[in-house]
This record gives structure tokens, C-alpha cells and sequence, in this order.
């Protein structure tokens, strides 16, 4: 009937398309194994084979090579992110009232300039710091905002070029800051902190190398003076002397300023040898200095006793002060110490301004202008007059007076030029000069008997011999010279 073949003909339909379906999933595992699509169909679901209908046959097997299985499809796009939420800028401040807005390029605008400005100024040569007091806006109009529109421009090369950064000053920052951040290497510490502080100082300051030092101490060499006297000041306590002699190890575990006198202590008497060596060096400099202040001195001591204006301000100064003292016991002098001269300063008169200085001065430019005109007007008749510097017959008239003090001004102002070899000794202090001279006979005394201590004889014992022989000469003649020129004076 029509129904029943409308039933068979879907269900041959169903069953061709479930065999066409197993048959590809069959072949795709192995096509080799499983030769027909009806084998493959029935083993691979578990179910018993379908019977054809009547006029049908199984398809043969294909030969040819099975299409390659579909691509799976491609991932999904990942989902789109939200933006960032925007920036906040801080708007800039707002301008003073009265003040004209900045122009572009100068500042802030508000086309992305500032953004420019800023990467300008990150990419400028770094210039050393110029330290100074910003004010801060004010609120009325000020000179400073006319300033920013003036015409001046400096030039950005020669600024660079001598307030920049060059490279060598980075590298040395950059070397600092690669030091800093190395550890420290930690030396074994014998003497006192800050000694070997400043001692390490100066060893890298003067350039100079312990096998120099050594060389100096043992032959007698000459070393720069400071050193000397650094050493000296910085010489190990007899505990700290001792503890470097005990020492054995390594000595590049010491630092730099142990390890230097770890050396020097091995040396016999070496810091007696260096006080030698100061005293041979410094010598000559000292005997210099001291001919040159004893010659100073003599020669102001020839120039005041030949001086006639000196001679006159003494003499003005004593009869001045006689009289000033009359009827006391400091009256009828007939001389007074040179300080004296330091304390006419000192007494005022009436008027609370003029001092005894003045009255003294005054009188000497008037008698030396008397004199100076007598002179002249004998000169000029050839007569035999006075030239003493007596005041009696002299003219009163006002225009006398000042012919005379102008005259007599001239002739005191001379004495600064006359009297030059004497203001360089007035710094001279003779005090200083006799202690110096002692301290050098001290020294000598000491090297003499470091001198006799030593038994073997070395380059260091054959120089200090022979300077010794030199130096005893020198003072000597010093000495005698001291005592002659003080006398003097």
C-alpha cells in the first residue's frame, strides 16, 4: 500500500544515511583496517549490520585518498577592553589680575604646548643649580611682568658650555655613585680613626709613594715639608707602635695609613730619623728668613737715628710733654720710651677733637715750614741768615701762617718715603726672632745627639754629619748677629 512503501522508503533513507555517517567516522580512524563501509559501520557503533534492501548493494570501497577532516573553527575575538579612564590634569593657576597672558612657546597653552615644553626642557643640557628666593605670584601688577616680554636673549651655547655638566663630571658622578653602592672594604684597625683618616688624606694629596718615604728615612733624601711635619704630629703611641711591630699577617688587610706605618716602624729610630730630616730641610729657610729680618732691622735703626724729622718729632713730643707735667714728678724728663708715641692719641683737649697728636703735628708742619722759607730766601740773597728753628721774628700775618703750614705740610709728608725701611721693621717682632733662634738650637742639639746614637754608618749618618757641621756654623753667626742688631735697637 502506499503507506507501508512511504514507511520503507524513509526508513531506507534513515539507514543509509547512519551507515554513510559511520563509515566516515570508520575510515577516518583507519582506512586501512577497515576495507568496506558496511564492516566499518557495524564494528565501530557495537550494532549488528543492517540487511540491504532488495536491488541494493553495498557501495564499493573507494580507492582514491579520503578528503582531509574539516578545520575546526577559529577562536572568538576577544572581547573589546574598556579605555583607560581619562588623565586628570590640574588646570594651571590663573593669572594675576592686570597681567597680560603668557604668549605661546613661553609657558602652559592650550593646544598641547605644554607637553612640548616640557620635553624641550627634559632633552636641555643640565646646568649647575643657580640657588635664589622665588617670590611667590603676586596679586598686583608687578615690573617682573613686563620683564618676560623684554627683548634680552642670552646665548644657550655659551651657558652650556660653562655652567653644564661636561661628561667627565658625569663619569664621575657615575663612578661615585658606583662606589657608593660597592660595600666598603673592611680593614683590620690598628691606630686611631681619625689619624689614619688624615694621614691616608695626605699621602694621596702629596703623591708621594712609602718606597720614597723609605728611600728619604734610610738615605736621607729630601721629602716635602708637610709630609714631615705630618708624620711627626701623627706618630704612633707606644701602644699603637707596639701592636704594629707584633703584627704578622697579611698586610693588605691593613689600611692604607697602618700598612704605611707598619714599614715605617720596622725602619730603626725611623721617626727620629724624621724629625732629622725636617730640621735638615727646613734649616736653610729658617736662617733665610731670620738674615733677612736682622738686616730689616738694622738698616731701620741707621734710617731713625739719621732722621732729622724723626729727631724733630722727638723733641717736639718731650718739651711738649715737660711742659704739660710741670710741678709733678713725671716733669723735667730728658727722654721717654718710643711707646710713648702711641698715647698722644689719647689725650683730648677742650674741645673733645683735638688731641695732643694733633697740637704736636701742627707744630712741627709750622716750624718746618718756617725753616723751609728761611732757607729759601737765604738761598736766593746769599746772606747770613739764621736757619735754626727758632720762631722769634717770624710773621704772624695770616697770610704767613698758612704759607708756612703749607710749606711745612710738604716737607712732613716726606717722612712716610724717608722712614719705608722703617715701617717694614715695625712688623718685625723681636721677641718671635730670639725664640726662633732657640728653638733652632734646640733642634740642632737633638740631631747631634741622635747623631752620636748611631753605630752604623749608613748615607742617612754621612748626611746628617755633614749638615750638622753646616748648621752649627749658621746658628752661631746668627746668634752673634741677634745680639748686635738688638742692641740697637
Amino acid at each position: 500500500s502506499p503507506t507501508v512503501a512511504s514507511t520503507s522508503r524513509k526508513m531506507f533513507s534513515a539507514s543509509s544515511k547512519k551507515r554513510s555517517f559511520l563509515s566516515r567516522v570508520s575510515l577516518k580512524r583507519n582506512v586501512h583496517e577497515f576495507p568496506t563501509a558496511e564492516t566499518s559501520s557495524s564494528s565501530s557503533s557495537g550494532l549488528p549490520p543492517l540487511k540491504l534492501p532488495p536491488g541494493r548493494s553495498a557501495p564499493p570501497p573507494s580507492s582514491a585518498p579520503l578528503p582531509p577532516p574539516p578545520q575546526p573553527p577559529p577562536p572568538p575575538p576577544p572581547k573589546p577592553q574598556p579605555p583607560p579612564p581619562p588623565k586628570l590634569v590640574r588646570p594651571p593657576p590663573a593669572p594675576p589680575k592686570g597681567a597680560a597672558p603668557k604668549p605661546p612657546g613661553r609657558g602652559s597653552s592650550g593646544d598641547g604646548s605644554d607637553v612640548d615644553s616640557e620635553t624641550g626642557a627634559s632633552s636641555k643640557t643640565k646646568l649647575k643649580p643657580f640657588f635664589w628666593d622665588k617670590m611667590a605670584n603676586p596679586d598686583q601688577k608687578m615690573v617682573w611682568h613686563e620683564i618676560s616680554a623684554g627683548s634680552f636673549q642670552f646665548n644657550e651655547e655659551a651657558m652650556e658650555s660653562l655652567f653644564g655638566y661636561n661628561d667627565g663630571n658625569k663619569n664621575k658622578i657615575a663612578q661615585r655613585g658606583d662606589s657608593a653602592r660597592e660595600s666598603p672594604v673592611q680593614y683590620i684597625q690598628i691606630i686611631d680613626t681619625r689619624k689614619a683618616q688624615n694621614l691616608s688624606i695626605l699621602l694621596r694629596a702629596l703623591n708621594v709613594t712609602t718606597e720614597e718615604v723609605v728611600d728619604a728615612i734610610k738615605e736621607g733624601n729630601e721629602l716635602p715639608v708637610e709630609l714631615l711635619q705630618t708624620l711627626l704630629k701623627m706618630a704612633p703611641t707606644s701602644e699603637e707602635e707596639l701592636k704594629l711591630r707584633l703584627y704578622s699577617g697579611d698586610l693588605h688587610l691593613l689600611g692604607p695609613a697602618e700598612r704605611f706605618l707598619k714599614i715605617l716602624v720596622d725602619i730603626p729610630f725611623a721617626f727620629k730619623r724624621i724629625e732629622s730630616l725636617l730640621f735638615m730641610i727646613s734649616l736653610q729657610e729658617e736662617v733665610s728668613g731670620l738674615k733677612e729680618a736682622l738686616s730689616t732691622l738694622e738698616v731701620a735703626c741707621k734710617k731713625l737715628r739719621n732722621s732729622r724729622l724723626f729727631l724733630k718729632l722727638l723733641e717736639a713730643v718731650l718739651k711738649t710733654g715737660n711742659r704739660m707735667n710741670v710741678g709733678t714728678f713725671r716733669g723735667d724728663a730728658q727722654a721717654f720710651k718710643l711707646d710713648t708715641l702711641l698715647k698722644l692719641s689719647d689725650v683730648k683737649g677742650t674741645d673733645g677733637k683735638t688731641t695732643l697728636l694733633h697740637f704736636v703735628v701742627l707744630e712741627i708742619i709750622r716750624s718746618e715750614g718756617v725753616r723751609a722759607l728761611r732757607l729759601k730766601r737765604s738761598s736766593r740773597s746769599f746772606s747770613s741768615v739764621k736757619t735754626d728753628d727758632s720762631n722769634s721774628n717770624t710773621d704772624s700775618s695770616p697770610q704767613s701762617v698758612e704759607r708756612y703750614r703749607s710749606t711745612g705740610l710738604q716737607v712732613v709728608s716726606g717722612l712716610t718715603t724717608e722712614l719705608e725701611d722703617v715701617k717694614r721693621a715695625a712688623v718685625i717682632d723681636g721677641d718671635g726672632l730670639a725664640a726662633t733662634l732657640t728653638n733652632l738650637s734646640g733642634s740642632l742639639t737633638n740631631a747631634r745627639e741622635f747623631l752620636k746614637s748611631m753605630d752604623e754608618e749608613s748615607d742617612f749618618e754621612k748626611a746628617l754629619a755633614g749638615f750638622i757641621e753646616r748648621a752649627d756654623a749658621d746658628i752661631k753667626w746668627l746668634k752673634e748677629e741677634e745680639e748686635r742688631i738688638m742692641a740697637l735697637v
